[in-house]
Formats: C-alpha cells, sequence, structure tokens
C-alpha cells in the first residue's frame, strides 16, 4: 500500500458497522469518523479522529497531542510490529488540519459566514460481507446537516478492505469469536383492550449478524409487532429487543425465535404466565 500518497481514511484505524442481518456469516466494518473544530479567520481549532473497528473504537488522535493512540491492545501491537507503517499514519493524520482548513474556508463562502464556531464531520467507511461482497462510502456533514453521501471507488474500496482485513488478522481473537446470545421473555405492564404485551430480549451476543423473529404456530408472525436496532454493549457484544401485543387467551402459541452462529441450533422460547414488570426498551 502506499501509504504517503493514500487518503487518511485509508490508513487510519476504527470502525462503526452498520447494521447487517446477514445470518450464518460475520460482515466487519471499518469506519473512521473525523470531527473538526473551527472559527471563520482563525486556525483550526480542534481536530478529532475516532477509528471503530464493528462498533468497537480501537484507535483515537487529536491535534493537541497529534499522536493516534491505540484504544486496544491488539492495535499497540500492530504499532509495534510496522512502527513505520504507524509513523505514516500519523504523518496523514496530522495532515488533515490542511485539509480541513481549507474545506471549511470554502463553505464559509458559500455560506456567507464570517463568525461563530463551526463543526465538519466526516465518515469514511468499507465493509466486507460475510458473501465477500466489498462497498464503502464517504458522508460529509456540515454544522451537523449531512451534505453529502458518496460511493467509494473501487480501488479506494480495495484499499480500505486491505486495512480491515489487516485488524482482522491482529484482532482476530475479539473480532472473530463467537458470543451465543442469553434469550428472555417478559409481559410488559400495559394492558390495551385486554392485549398484553410480551418483550424479548436477546443480549450478550457477537458476532452482531442475527436473525430473531415472533412465530405463531411456527410461522414468523408480523403483525402488531416491534422491534429495535442491534446495538452494541460496553463488554464489546450486542443485544437486541423485539415485542409482541397479542390476546393472552393465544399465549401458547407464540414463540422468540432466535438463530445466531454462536448457538449449535436455533432458540425457540414460549411466553409463560408471570408477573409485569415495567423495565424501558432500549
Amino acid at each position: 500500500m502506499a501509504l504517503r500518497s493514500a487518503p487518511l481514511w485509508l490508513l487510519l484505524l476504527g470502525v462503526v458497522a452498520l447494521q447487517q442481518m446477514c445470518l450464518g456469516s460475520s460482515s466487519h466494518s471499518l469506519k473512521i469518523a473525523s470531527f473538526a473544530i473551527v472559527k471563520p479567520s482563525q486556525e483550526l481549532s480542534q481536530l478529532v479522529i475516532l477509528g471503530y473497528m464493528d462498533d468497537q473504537i480501537v484507535a483515537h488522535y487529536d491535534s493537541d497531542s497529534r499522536k493516534i493512540q491505540p484504544r486496544v491492545s491488539w492495535m499497540e501491537k500492530m504499532r509495534n510490529d510496522i512502527p513505520h507503517y504507524w509513523q505514516a499514519v500519523t504523518d496523514i493524520a496530522r495532515s488533515k488540519d490542511n485539509y480541513f482548513r481549507d474545506y471549511l474556508e470554502n463553505l464559509w463562502t458559500h455560506y456567507n459566514q464570517s463568525k461563530g464556531f463551526h463543526i465538519l464531520q466526516e465518515i469514511a467507511s468499507c465493509d466486507l460481507q460475510g458473501n465477500g461482497s466489498k462497498e464503502g462510502f464517504l458522508q460529509t456533514a456540515y454544522d451537523w446537516e449531512l451534505r453529502n453521501t458518496y460511493r467509494m471507488h473501487p480501488y479506494d474500496i480495495e484499499l480500505c478492505i486491505e486495512l480491515l482485513e489487516k485488524c482482522l488478522s491482529y484482532g482476530k481473537e475479539m473480532l472473530l469469536r463467537t458470543e451465543p446470545p442469553v434469550v428472555t421473555v417478559t409481559r410488559r405492564m400495559e394492558a390495551e383492550d385486554g392485549m398484553e404485551t410480551y418483550i424479548c430480549r436477546v443480549h450478550g451476543f457477537y458476532p452482531k449478524e442475527i436473525d430473531a423473529a415472533w412465530k405463531r404456530d411456527g410461522e414468523v408472525w408480523l403483525q402488531d409487532t416491534l422491534h429495535g436496532s442491534v446495538a452494541p454493549n460496553t463488554d464489546g457484544t450486542y443485544h437486541y429487543w423485539l415485542s409482541i401485543q397479542i390476546d393472552p387467551k393465544e399465549r401458547g402459541h407464540y414463540r422468540c425465535h432466535v438463530e445466531h452462529d454462536g448457538l449449535q441450533e436455533p432458540l425457540d422460547v414460549a411466553m409463560k404466565a408471570m408477573y409485569d414488570i415495567a423495565t424501558p426498551l432500549v
């Protein structure tokens, strides 16, 4: 890889995954989030760059320290194994100061702005799907308003995926592991026209791809159902929830069905008569 000619987003290490529901094979995502805070006619006040790998922060850069700091042990190993590479990445991160300042000056001219602080955001990401397909996107926003979304050039996608695979190689013990989900079904403390709401909580699983659905007599049931998004936990695993509103007399017909790579076989968790709960859906 031509380090000094490649753009920053190809070289900084990081990610935050977009939710992908592809059962049976894992997808992985590398994302770089850059934030520049500046006042017109002044030098760049602050630049922060965060790197995420599969929703977990792995690297951090700021214009005060002017260094890229690993946030996980396997990133420290990568830095120690290839110090020349790490230095090249750091040099490119530092060059972002000039890039953002020039970009912001163009925006101030466009919006006819001369005072106040403003924020420019840039998020670059590439994704390697479980079926081998590859995608890459670049988004920019100004003062939190989305301005542009671009699809990466195929060559840039390949370079980004190359870096993603390097991260997978160093972080394989964490990134390629499997953790089975814990599934619980509870009844929420509410009633409407004699109906009951049941919540299926799926917690502590990794990787993030999961297939969870309510089934009635073995068939997927979508009527009167809601669900959240797959979201990360602080320990690097994920959680998810889905709810359904039913006639309590029909309780025995329903199951929360869950399939995941960490399970030897699918789970079907039944509804039971139980005390009401009032925990929030998150």
